[in-house]
């Protein structure tokens, strides 16, 4: 139970519906969306297309989305909606290019945008309103301006000398030569444009025409092998879910090129261990976290690619015998040196909302550019932030995920959900790059080991290996700082905080609706 004597949120309980995203106007509009007859789907299209507005360091229609979407009688469906690399991009000019990696900053690393595609596919399904019905709040948005939320001020000014080195950058998002303060009032009219002509064309308004057309010319101009065919070619796919069971409950993401495998993977290997013995912020609740996802991250690097590419063995790495050995591998008593030595190989930045509606069907939603202003490349007439995702590519001939003609890189967003006794009990997700499968992993046990509503558990405190380091935020006590230090961690504070999510879970027995929303953006949970 939440203490009253320190700051914190309650959790948001509602009857019909409920909303949980990272930006207030993104909320209200979904509620209003919910409230005006629309459902689940709807909601989470008007919502995405106003965080692409109002917090553009995040996300934007020049990014990709993944979607799981449950439905009342416990179903779960997939939806990919990440853009792929050209058809031009093969071993041939790997070769000749002499590239060894995919740098962000590489105009290679820019793919073909998915997400107004995955926008259309899901409504098209799912959807009870039309896609240009529901572009209208956020085009109202960029419009007329929206005030900057405290959290998207900061990343904006950190992020401003990065944006300004773009023609399109600073033109649409330095406008005064600096990034706008908290509560000032920000227009992208060349984005309402756009977002206009995609409200009356749908999809095609932005893969064919004028919109596709800048942004082809733009990337040309930079060397980008894409092509107007290439984003004409762009079409989303429907995919079966991945899971495993944590707690008695079954935990779904949605399968390679994401890497939800990552989070699955180390839930198994945490499920040897009982992790209810320890505190909730303790030395070991804490290493052996931190130990499964990084015995789970060396999978990832091995195994995560585009399914239609390569061989991914999903069953094998979820499989109780690769648990068995990878949770063996850990000792209560020292981390792990390099955990790359000792995994056995097998036979072989982002926004995030959730949505429930009164009929319980259910969206976890997830749209993202990949870095702040992923790219840094804007297109200068029609304001489009293009994504940079082709980093997640390997440069190495052979590798699984190596870059090719149509290809989809790996991918970090991972939308997620959970399902008890065959009804979907939560919707969840957690943004942050290549921490979210971490915030799944803290998340689920927060939720089930240690019996944390979904805003406590968002609150919680969270700690991140990476680059073999361990990042503790500043809640974390020294204590245990030093503690894991003591084990051969090696311990350091980052200046930022890890990640935000939203979380709405449902009640099995009631159907009551109780959310969360991330204390470190600037959005809420809302519900009615």
């Amino acid at each position: 139970m939440r203490n009253f004597h320190v700051p914190g949120r309650s959790a948001i309980y509602a009857a019909e519906a409920c909303v949980a995203t990272s930006s207030p106007q993104a909320s209200l509009a979904a509620i209003d969306v919910l409230r005006a007859g629309g459902n689940a789907a709807d909601a989470a299209i008007a919502a995405s297309a106003i965080l692409c507005v109002t917090e553009p360091q995040m996300t934007a229609i020049g990014g990709d989305c993944f979607a799981l979407v449950g439905t009342p009688d416990g179903d779960v469906a997939g939806l990919n909606g990440s853009g792929r690399a050209s058809a031009h991009a093969d071993a041939d000019w790997l070769e000749a290019s002499g590239l060894s990696e995919i740098a962000p900053d590489n105009v290679h690393a820019i793919t073909v945008p998915g997400a107004v595609d995955g926008w259309a596919t899901l409504l098209d399904r799912f959807g009870t309103r039309p896609l240009g019905d529901l572009l209208q709040p956020a085009v109202r948005l960029a419009r007329e301006g929206h005030p900057v939320g405290p959290r998207t001020a900061y990343d904006w000014a950190e992020l401003a000398e990065f944006i300004g080195l773009d023609e399109g950058g600073r033109i649409h998002y330095l406008p005064d030569g600096k990034a706008p303060a908290a509560g000032q009032l920000v227009k992208q009219p060349a984005l309402a444009d756009t977002l206009e002509v995609i409200a009356a064309k749908g999809r095609d308004g932005f893969y064919h025409g004028e919109v596709a057309e800048d942004i082809v010319a733009t990337l040309k101009a930079k060397g980008s092998l894409i092509t107007m065919d290439d984003l004409a070619a762009t079409k989303s796919s429907w995919v079966t879910p991945i899971g495993t069971v944590y707690q008695g409950r079954e935990i779904l993401e949605i399968p390679p090129n994401g890497t939800g495998l990552t989070a699955l993977v180390a839930l198994n290997i945490l499920s040897r261990f009982d992790l209810a013995q320890y505190a909730p912020e303790s030395v070991e609740r804490r290493h052996l976290e931190i130990e499964a996802i990084r015995l789970a991250w060396v999978i990832r690097n091995r195994h995560i690619a585009d399914q239609d590419f390569a061989e991914v063995p999903v069953d094998e790495l979820l499989s109780d015998a690769t648990a068995d050995k990878l949770a063996a591998k850990i000792s209560m008593d020292r981390a792990i040196p390099e955990p790359e030595q000792v995994v056995p190989l097998p036979g072989s930045d982002t926004v995030y909302l959730s949505i429930v509606d009164k009929d319980r069907l259910a969206v976890s939603f997830i749209n993202s550019i990949f870095h702040g202003f992923g790219s840094g490349v804007v297109t200068p007439k029609t304001g489009i932030i293009l994504q940079n995702r082709g980093a997640g590519f390997s440069a190495v001939p052979g590798h699984p995920n190596c870059i090719g003609p149509g290809k989809r890189p790996l991918h970090t967003i991972i939308p997620a959900m959970v399902r008890e006794n065959g009804k979907i009990v939560e919707s969840f997700g957690v943004m942050g790059g290549a921490y979210q499968p971490m915030g799944h992993v803290a998340m689920m046990v927060n939720r089930y080991v240690y019996g944390m509503d979904p805003q406590e558990a968002l609150e919680f405190p969270r700690a991140f290996h990476d680059e073999g380091q361990l990042g503790l935020e500043q809640g974390v006590p020294q204590q245990v700082a030093d503690g894991l230090a003591a084990l051969g961690h090696r311990v350091h504070r980052p200046e930022e905080p890890y990640g935000g999510g939203q979380i709405i879970s449902i009640d099995p027995e009631t159907s009551m609706l109780c959310a969360g929303s991330e204390p470190r953006k600037d959005g809420f949970a809302v519900g009615y």
